[in-house]
């Protein structure tokens, strides 16, 4: 008797990742028509012929997502698998949404850096401040944790520098600040849950190869 396929699931971090993921996709062979309706209220949209299951999901709780299983394959920035430290297997790196992760301040910023002094750096992304300052700099910080415009911090004096995301620097340049020094190169990845690749290793690979030719 034919074993039944089971479903594969994707959770993509809403909005112009899931696109560009789509997009991708499409290229290999695989489209979903049910996401291309933007009025639809679904939550998740099905591929009955590939048997594959796609949903959006704010982009921090992709990760979460994939390591308990409620999807097999994530796509989210390399900002967030950084961020949320979860249990997951990194397997592509996609090419697209590429940026930095830097450490930004007003120019007379840059002296308190090399001199490991006490500073307080403003982020939204914590855990990766903390990595840098403490295990790669050793140097020891107060971190102070935002969620808005966190380029407002240096400059209403709420801390000395900022760890943050860079795409083009025009918002720093327009605020006054400038790159002091860069963390790592951000862009968009492609996670698997740990049981799935070893469970679904097959079709998995078979993805992975098929999006590798065409990166």
């Amino acid at each position: 008797m034919e074993r039944s396929v089971n479903y594969l699931t994707f959770a993509l971090g809403k909005g112009r990742l899931a696109n560009k993921t789509m997009e991708l996709l499409e290229e290999i062979g695989i489209s979903c028509e049910e996401m291309r309706d933007k009025e639809s209220r679904k939550l998740i949209f099905v591929n009955e012929d590939l048997k594959l299951r796609f949903f959006l999901a704010k982009g921090p709780d992709v990760p979460t997502y994939v390591e308990y299983g409620a999807a097999d394959i994530g796509v989210v920035g390399k900002d967030t698998i950084l961020e949320e430290d979860r249990r997951n297997y990194e397997v592509l790196d996609l090419k697209f949404g590429k940026c930095k992760m830097c450490v930004c301040g007003p120019k007379e910023a840059g002296d308190l850096l090399l001199h490991h002094e006490m500073i307080r750096v403003a982020t939204k992304y914590p855990h990766i401040a903390k990595d840098y300052f403490y295990n790669r700099k050793q140097q020891t910080v107060d971190i102070i944790k935002l969620n808005g415009s966190i380029e407002l911090a240096p400059i209403v004096g709420l801390s000395d520098v900022i760890v943050d995301i860079v795409e083009t620097g025009s918002t720093l340049r327009e605020n006054g600040l400038v790159v002091l020094e860069e963390i790592c190169d951000l862009s968009a990845r492609m996670i698997v849950n740990q049981v799935s690749m070893r469970m679904e290793s097959e079709r998995i690979n078979q993805l992975i190869k098929d999006l590798k030719e065409r990166l």
